[in-house]
C-alpha cells in the first residue's frame, strides 16, 4: 500500500467507530474469526485497545494483521485501523 492509498483510508475512517475491543483476555482466536468476517463485509474497520488490557498495542496489531492477512492504515493511541479489500464484493476502491 503506497502513502496515497493510505492517506485515502484515514480519510475514510475519520467517520467509522471501532466496532471490536481488546480487553484483559487479549486477542483470541475467536476474537480473530470475527475480524476476520467484519473484514470480509466492511474492508476498513477500526479497533480499540482498552486501558485496562496488559497487551502492548504494537504487538496486537501485528498478532491480527498476520492472523487475518490485512494492512495496517494507522496507529492512533490505543486505536488501530486495519484494511482488507473483499474478495467477493470489494466496495472501496483505492485511488
Amino acid at each position: 500500500m503506497n502513502s496515497k492509498e493510505r492517506a485515502y483510508l484515514r480519510k475514510l475512517a475519520q467517520k467509522i467507530t471501532p466496532i471490536f475491543q481488546i480487553g484483559k483476555g487479549g486477542v483470541t482466536e475467536n476474537f480473530i474469526k470475527m475480524v476476520d468476517e467484519t473484514l470480509e463485509v466492511r474492508e476498513l474497520l477500526k479497533i480499540t485497545l482498552l486501558s485496562n488490557s496488559e497487551e502492548d498495542i504494537k504487538e496486537v496489531t501485528n498478532e491480527i494483521t498476520e492472523a487475518t492477512n490485512c494492512e495496517v492504515v494507522q496507529i492512533i493511541g490505543h486505536k488501530i485501523t486495519i484494511f482488507r479489500p473483499s474478495v467477493n464484493k470489494p466496495v472501496i476502491k483505492l485511488p
